[in-house]
């Protein structure tokens, strides 16, 4: 009795120092990610922060940088235009997260089959993902050209001439439209790599025990693939709506934000306060809401898809 009321002890020291070494070693892996992240991402959000209460121009002046509270969040709430870049941002979302997710998706099913060029019809189609948003832009902007660009001359084949041609950037009904589908066929790319990974991770034992079983191949796509790509579709609905409310450069090198702002967005317009007005504080506040925007849809979109069991 003695004896083993000493010994207990002393076998539990080695336990003990195995696992605060391995707490050392798991903190050592993770110093450098969070190391990161302070670096480029609190610190930045907490200036911007700072600088949101401020009137800080972009250009120092003469005149001290002065303490305003919360009147650039005010002033920002209050204008018009924020609110029209803000419904732009949210129609642009809403149309392109279906189509350019089951853009994606689609693809991402036809080359996860057993095709003879397998691998190079998937750097073809991963082409326009790495391929610079400028580039895409002036490529589009000749398609889109009025009245007789490729796109109309499309149209009006395929309609047999009874549609007229089509100013897809200089009409406001079309314009948002245009840079969707743009947008959708830039991007679609990397969503179709992380679907193909996706796929690549359902265990191939389970189409073999469904096929066993007698499932149809329509019955294994909603029994086995899509029960097997629940977290790749929830990171890619919420990748996709955080680069969606960051629209900026198609805007800028096509419509400017016009015509009569039906393609004015939230980045566009902090982009405009920051550098061509030089209110950095005020731009510093629009950031801000940007990001409380972004984060909030984020939380949502999981919390919906749990709920549904996606």
């Amino acid at each position: 009795m003695t004896l083993q009321q000493t010994s207990t002890p002393a076998l539990g020291r080695p336990a003990k120092r195995r696992d605060n070494k391995r707490l050392w070693q798991e903190m050592a892996m993770i110093a450098p990610a969070f190391l990161l992240m302070a670096i480029f991402l609190i610190t930045p959000f907490l200036l911007s922060f700072w600088t949101a209460m401020t009137n800080q121009p972009l250009v120092p002046r003469p005149t001290p940088v002065r303490f305003v509270g919360l009147l650039n969040f005010e002033r920002v709430f209050t204008d018009p235009l924020f609110w029209t870049s803000l419904w732009n941002v949210t129609r642009f979302t809403v149309w392109v997260l279906p189509l350019q997710c089951g853009l994606a998706f689609l693809t991402a099913l036809l080359l996860h089959q057993k095709l003879p060029i397998q691998n190079l019809l998937r750097g073809l189609f991963f082409l326009p993902a790495i391929t610079s948003m400028v580039v895409v832009c002036v490529i589009w902007g000749t398609l889109f050209q009025y009245p007789s660009g490729p796109l109309n001359q499309i149209v009006g084949f395929l309609s047999g001439g009874t549609i007229q041609p089509i100013d897809w950037l200089g009409d406001p009904n079309w314009a948002m439209f245009s840079i969707v589908l743009l947008s959708a066929w830039q991007a679609y790319g990397f969503q179709m790599i992380i679907y193909l990974a996706g796929l690549q991770g359902i265990p191939e034992e389970l189409y073999d025990a469904a096929r066993i079983d007698g499932a149809s191949a329509l019955r294994r796509f909603w029994h086995v693939t899509m029960p097997g790509l629940r977290p790749t579709h929830v990171f890619v609905l919420v990748i996709t709506t955080i680069q969606a409310f960051k629209l900026y450069t198609q805007v800028a090198i096509l419509t400017q934000g016009g015509p009569n702002e039906s393609t004015e967005t939230v980045v566009h317009y902090m982009v405009r306060a920051g550098f061509e007005e030089q209110k950095l504080g005020y731009a510093s506040a629009v950031s801000v809401i940007l990001f409380v925007i972004v984060l909030l849809i984020a939380l949502l979109q999981r919390k919906l898809l749990r709920r549904f069991d996606v």
